[in-house]
């Protein structure tokens, strides 16, 4: 890369840890050399969350059409909205941060689109003050499809010793169950052989979840699902050549994949695939949206309203969410 990206950097949830989360991780020189940060959010929550954490830092702010490249390590370049009161309380839900955190969001995807930064990596936000904020959305994904105008997309959980991508995210699990059809578990098959084949796995190893105890065990357990809803899926990625093995039981699948039998999972549900990136470490484990024009990277854990203004963030989820987002920006 013979220039460094600009990454933005939205704030998410100002109640939550996201502003001292970002401020940490800016204070690792090496993000600096290896790209150009710029924070989308407020700048008087940028500063507030220097003072909890007793760090030495200059916040710069900037409209949307400034130069993000001029800013060093030691200081932060923000696109400044300035949406929220400076005594904002942490922990709490609010709507004002609801909407904040949409807006910074939105800010975001216009400066993707206008080509000012080359990926967005996410501060966690809050759902419920996402709603409050008049925002009815179940999550960055859903907000980031529709801003972008983005049909087939997913989630894909990333950390150093396991892969995941998901067919259904943010629903109940019935209605996910319900919403599972072929086309849609082709489609993330598609998507997770396309996203690794880019990042330089030419022949991607794909394991698919099922999605009852033992995958059904040949009918003894649910009502035929992954004959329904998976194999044809799976037959069809297979005849286009692409290495996937399924459907397989996911108390199995996940150990194989961390040991090394698979470069990636595709998971039916939510807390399938999210429960074993957790268990294998929150401080690095990266959320990836895929199928998108635009890069976007996330930590992969929420605003720990519990924690928040207390000085007590690991940075560690953000850090690699950085990383993650200038490997894969695109070259110049």
């Amino acid at each position: 890369m013979s220039k460094k990206p600009i990454i933005g950097i939205t704030m998410g949830d100002a109640a939550g840890v996201g502003p001292e989360v970002i401020v940490k991780s800016l204070q690792h020189k090496e993000v600096y050399e290896q790209a150009h940060p710029v924070v989308i959010g407020d700048a008087n929550m940028l500063k507030r969350a220097a003072d909890i954490l007793d760090v030495e830092i200059t916040v710069k702010s900037f409209d949307h059409q400034a130069d993000f490249t001029e800013t060093a390590f030691g200081e932060i370049a923000c696109v400044d909205l300035d949406l929220l009161p400076e005594n904002l309380p942490f922990g709490e839900v609010s709507a004002d941060a609801g909407n904040a955190a949409f807006q910074y969001l939105k800010t975001a995807i216009e400066l993707a689109n206008e080509k000012k930064i080359d990926a967005i990596c996410t501060a966690p936000l809050n759902k419920e003050a996402l709603h409050k904020g008049g925002h009815i959305y179940p999550g960055h994904t859903e907000i980031l499809a529709e801003l972008t105008d983005t049909k087939d997309f997913s989630m894909m959980l990333s950390s150093p010793k396991l892969k995941v991508i998901h067919v259904t995210t943010h629903m109940g699990l019935i209605d996910a169950i319900n919403s599972i059809e072929p086309e849609r578990v082709y489609n993330v098959i598609r998507l997770a052989h396309d996203t690794l084949y880019k990042s330089g796995i030419k022949q991607p190893k794909i394991g698919v979840c099922g999605i009852n105890p033992h995958a059904g065990e040949n009918g003894l357990f649910g009502n035929g699902e992954e004959e329904e809803k998976i194999d044809p899926a799976i037959q069809r990625a297979k005849k286009e050549g692409i290495d996937v093995e399924g459907a397989l039981p996911a108390d199995t699948l996940f150990f194989r994949a961390q040991r090394g039998d698979f470069d990636i999972v595709v998971a039916m549900y939510h807390d399938q695939g999210h429960g074993p990136i957790k268990v294998l470490g929150l401080e690095a484990g990266v959320n990836i949206t895929v199928g998108l024009p635009i890069i976007r990277t996330s930590v992969d854990h929420g605003t720990a309203f519990d924690i928040a203004g207390k000085g007590m963030v690991d940075d560690g989820s953000m850090i690699e969410a950085i990383h993650q987002a200038i490997e894969l920006s695109p070259e110049k």
